[in-house]
């Protein structure tokens, strides 16, 4: 018997599993108060509840299905678009230290406090509420995307228009095996070929149908994530992480062992996948994720970490700093080694659906329904909604207290705390129904996340040099954040949507497509078609490098049916590369994986650039205003509120008490000494990075 295309077992397992959140939602509202409560728990969470929240906050389907898709895509190298967060972890130590000594509710406090500007306070609010509305469409597309392969039409079902896509995707994946192995081919094919290629680059091409409409199911699932964190704030999550985490890690790991069985275990796994997909740096001459440019995207990430609220909100919510680090330390490296499943994921898929799907989105959804049993299905289910609902709902708490505090109240003060509390609640609303409008206008989970790593980069260097550098300035931070927001929000978004310029001849330029010669380890396939004695034989293969756009993610013919079509600039236009060919940077020759490097390196490192330079020529923040601040930053969190608003004042008075533990004495860095606490939590955590990427190694390695 099936529900809505679900085995009743399934769609049951899926039903309580809905229920027990509603519950612990209504146990969490009778423990919520006030607003402290509801934004920050009362700041009483111990390590337990640290743990599943910082693990539950970070943790979100849509990453897993972003490594396995990008995996699928060019091998293991592709798990970089969110492994490479791995090098950032030891950083947390030091973030979670300042979020919870800064002492204050949202990051939109910390701009209105630190540069005296509410103005500032109410741009990160609504940036983040913004990135928010991303985010939760991320959360939705994966869990709708998976409800759709689970829920497949029959071949007897399709329409005619859906039966045609089909057949075309079938149709350009069979011509693109003759270009990748320099197959000869008649002019009337290659003329196909461009066509269904520039289809394909308009996602127009469907490996499979289904019956599930991904806007209904939007709003079944905001309707639930919305309710019981309206009801409980981030009690709520609290609560509800530690049952969500259970499940989380199963959805993670319940695919590998069934996937290993029907290819033949890790030596079928080598055997089907060409062994340059194992290389774990990428490929330099195929991959987009070369060593440089994960050093760039690290760097930028790097400079946007510091820029998520939600975390500000989980170590704000720990009962003291140890608790803080120790939560969120071990959320995230918990979080790391669980991506390993996903890489393993992302690999079987390639093994078992090489070819086969139009849309790499679809790859968890389509091995759950390939290889799990009724009941297993519903579980999976579970887990993914569990992973979505985890990051959802603090992340909604988070927003609606940026909405709140930075928008709200500044609007209309002096309101009770039940108008307040009720006001949130509707913020919540509001960003998730944003997330359904998103949803439906973004074509896959990798134009997200490119926008996630170098967005937050906006607002991060300007939150990193308010903690660490006494000289920026409000005047500063507001033209870079002006400038910084031109060339990495505003120009992308407008310049697609303008004819003039997404036709513009110089914009829509693209890179030289050309053929590289690749040594590889013959497979199955190759020894079949006599390329090769054996398997694992030493091979040279020629790859074909499409041509990338320079400028826009993607160039195709307007009317892919009309060979003498204008070609226009499709997804987000890159003014980093815009900006940096003013300079005379030919970027014809690049590679796909040298362009994102310079891309990311722009938003790295330009915002510093700018908060240095214009703070040197404007008027200096008030001294009174940055002595309390780093009063409170250099002032350890006390087991009393009255004991710290002693401490407090002390170092506000006499701010020369702290002079002796600075790295550099008498100047504007208001970096201390490092502490043996500080030594030992970093130093242990670099070692935990090692562990894992060693853990990797293994894991590319068995055969």
């Amino acid at each position: 018997m099936n529900i809505l295309g679900l085995h009743i077992a399934d769609f049951s397992i899926v039903i309580v599993y809905i229920l027990a959140m509603l519950y612990l939602g209504i146990r969490a509202q009778r423990k919520t108060k006030n607003t402290t409560d509801f934004f920050m728990a009362g700041r009483s969470l111990g390590k337990f509840y640290q743990f599943f929240l910082n693990f539950g906050n970070s943790t979100h389907a849509d990453q897993a299905a972003a490594v396995s898709r990008e995996i699928y895509r060019q091998g293991i190298g592709g798990m970089w678009i969110q492994y490479l967060v791995l090098f950032l972890t030891p950083f947390y130590w030091f973030t979670a230290l300042l979020f919870r000594r800064s002492r204050v509710i949202t990051l939109g406090d910390f701009y209105s406090e630190r540069y005296q500007s509410r103005g500032l306070g109410a741009a990160f609010a609504a940036f983040t509420l913004v990135m928010a509305v991303i985010g939760g469409a991320a959360a939705y597309m994966v869990a709708g995307k998976t409800m759709m392969a689970l829920t497949p039409k029959p071949p007897s079902a399709y329409t005619v228009q859906e039966k045609q896509a089909i057949d075309n995707f079938h149709e350009y994946m069979d011509l693109r095996q003759k270009v990748e192995k320099s197959l000869p081919m008649t002019e009337t094919e290659k003329t196909r070929y461009e066509t269904l290629n520039d289809m394909n680059k308009r996602d127009e091409l469907k490996s499979m149908v289904s019956y599930t409409d991904p806007l209904t199911f939007y709003f079944i699932f905001t309707a639930l994530v919305g309710v019981y964190t309206m009801l409980g704030g981030l009690i709520a999550a609290a609560f509800t992480d530690a049952v969500q985490g259970v499940l989380i890690i199963v959805f993670s790991v319940m695919l590998i062992p069934l996937g290993l069985s029907r290819i033949g275990g890790f030596a079928g796994l080598h055997a089907s996948v060409p062994d340059y997909m194992f290389n774990i740096f990428g490929s330099v001459k195929v991959g987009e994720y070369a060593w440089y440019t994960i050093f760039a995207m690290v760097l930028a990430n790097l400079v946007s970490i510091i820029a998520s609220a939600p975390l500000l909100a989980t170590a704000g919510s720990a009962k003291d700093e140890w608790t803080a680090r120790f939560g969120i330390l071990s959320g995230m490296f918990f979080k790391r080694f669980l991506m390993l499943f996903w890489a393993l994921t992302g690999l079987v898929a390639i093994a078992l659906y090489a070819g086969k799907l139009h849309d790499p989105d679809l790859i968890w959804g389509v091995m759950s329904r390939d290889l799990l049993v009724p009941g297993a299905l519903g579980l999976m289910l579970a887990g993914i909604l569990a992973a979505n609902m985890s990051s959802l709902n603090s992340g909604s708490v988070t927003n609606s207290a940026l909405f709140i505090r930075n928008l709200y109240a500044p609007l209309a003060p002096n309101k009770s705390e039940k108008h307040y509390l009720n006001m949130g609640r509707i913020a919540i609303l509001i960003t998730l129904v944003g997330g359904i409008w998103v949803a439906t206008f973004v074509g896959n989970l990798l134009d997200l996340f490119k926008y996630f790593i170098s967005m937050p980069a906006i607002f991060g260097a300007s939150i990193w040099l308010g903690f660490l550098w006494r000289r920026v300035t409000r005047w500063a931070v507001i033209l870079q954040v002006i400038i910084c927001s031109l060339i990495y929000a505003i120009l992308p978004n407008v310049f697609q949507s303008l004819q003039v310029t997404n036709t513009h001849p110089n914009l829509i330029r693209e890179t030289n497509g050309r053929y590289v010669t690749i040594e590889t380890k013959a497979l199955k396939e190759d020894v079949e078609s006599g390329a090769a004695k054996t398997i694992g034989e030493k091979i040279h293969k020629q790859q074909y490098l499409e041509p990338t756009g320079i400028f826009f993610e993607k160039v195709a013919r307007q009317n892919p049916n009309d060979p003498n079509s204008p070609r226009i600039g499709l997804g987000r236009f890159h003014a980093e590369i815009w900006v940096l060919s003013w300079f005379g940077l030919d970027f014809s020759n690049s590679t796909k994986a040298q362009l994102v490097a310079y891309r990311f390196l722009f938003d790295a490192l330009f915002p510093f650039v700018l908060l240095f330079l214009l703070s040197y020529v404007t008027k200096k923040n008030d001294k009174e205003v940055l002595d309390y601040f780093f009063a409170k930053l250099h002032t350890p969190v006390q087991k009393t509120p009255e004991l710290e608003e002693k401490l407090i004042a002390e170092g506000t008075q006499h701010p020369e008490k702290f002079e002796k533990d600075k790295i550099w004495k008498g100047s504007n860095w208001e970096i201390l000494k490092p502490g043996l606490n500080d030594f030992l939590g970093f130093t242990i955590s670099c070692l935990f990075v090692l562990v894992i990427l060693f853990l990797l190694w293994l894991m590319v390695n068995i055969k």
